[in-house]
């Protein structure tokens, strides 16, 4: 497929999806039907291992959707408009793959429901704000906000920032476990974009086995919605076809031998 509203590329086993729609990268229909194949790609191609999601540009990596294009829509276009970007985020969170979402300025309202349907989320300090701010519009956050923020921060957090619509800076996101870290705000931000690749690198063959780290989101991600003893069984499948991999007989292979394992993601 070709692109027009995100950028694609693959270096290193890390895709990298970039949000580009100048000024603040906010998504219409047609961006997240990019997103959505850009996801598709990345899942299918066996050269990634990671991707990374991160917003064009030095001010956003996306303030949600775009209200101009949703100001001339009807609520039919509006519903279906939200149910494909559930989706959209749902192939991306249940992706065997890990995802990084490298917040590298303002993470806002649709932009933070992005961000939260990655696994990491990792932030320049004082590169912008986070929150769900769409009470101010007299909506709710509609591409899965209210119900990851709750699971992430715990239902009675989640619901007093919403309904404030309360944006908080990226170090009390950090505090209250909506983002994973914070990096120096010294780092200039293709300093920031190239360490979050150095940092996504350390999951790719031959550093760390790559399905025991899909394998593992998985668990995580789909367990965590089970029964305990549905997820316990889902975890003993899922080991079960590590055990099969090669990069298994390799870890194990090395802690035998004493030696550092050398993984290539089979």
């Amino acid at each position: 497929m070709t692109y027009s509203r995100i950028a694609y590329r693959v270096a290193r086993g890390v895709a990298t999806i970039e949000l580009n729609d100048p000024p603040a990268n906010t998504y219409s229909y047609d961006m997240m039907r990019e997103l959505d194949a850009a996801v598709l790609d990345a899942r299918m191609d066996r050269a990634v291992h990671v991707i990374v999601l991160r917003g064009a540009g030095e001010k956003f990596f996306c303030a949600g959707a775009n209200i101009g294009m949703l100001k001339g829509a009807d609520p039919e276009f509006k519903y279906y408009f939200c149910l494909h970007a559930n989706e959209t985020l749902g192939r991306l969170e249940q992706t065997p793959k890990l995802v990084i979402a490298a917040l590298n300025g303002h993470t806002v309202g649709g932009g933070l429901e992005v961000a939260m349907a990655a696994d990491i989320r990792i932030a320049r300090k004082g590169a912008g704000k986070i929150g769900l701010p769409e009470v101010a519009l007299g909506v709710l956050p509609g591409t899965g906000g209210t119900q990851r923020l709750a699971r992430l921060i715990g239902k009675a957090r989640a619901l007093e920032m919403m309904i404030h619509g309360r944006l908080l800076s990226f170090d009390e996101a950090h505090a209250i476990g909506l983002v994973h870290e914070v990096w120096d705000e010294s780092l200039a931000p293709a300093s920031f974009a190239d360490a979050v690749q150095t940092y996504a690198r350390q999951f790719v063959p031959p550093n760390r086995a790559s399905k025991a780290v899909g394998r593992i989101k998985r668990a995580v991600q789909s367990g965590a919605e089970m029964s305990f003893g549905d997820g316990l069984a889902l975890e003993r499948e899922l080991q079960q076809l590590l055990f099969e991999s090669a990069d298994a007989g390799e870890g194990i292979a090395a802690n035998l031998e004493k030696r550092k394992p050398d993984f290539t993601g089979r």
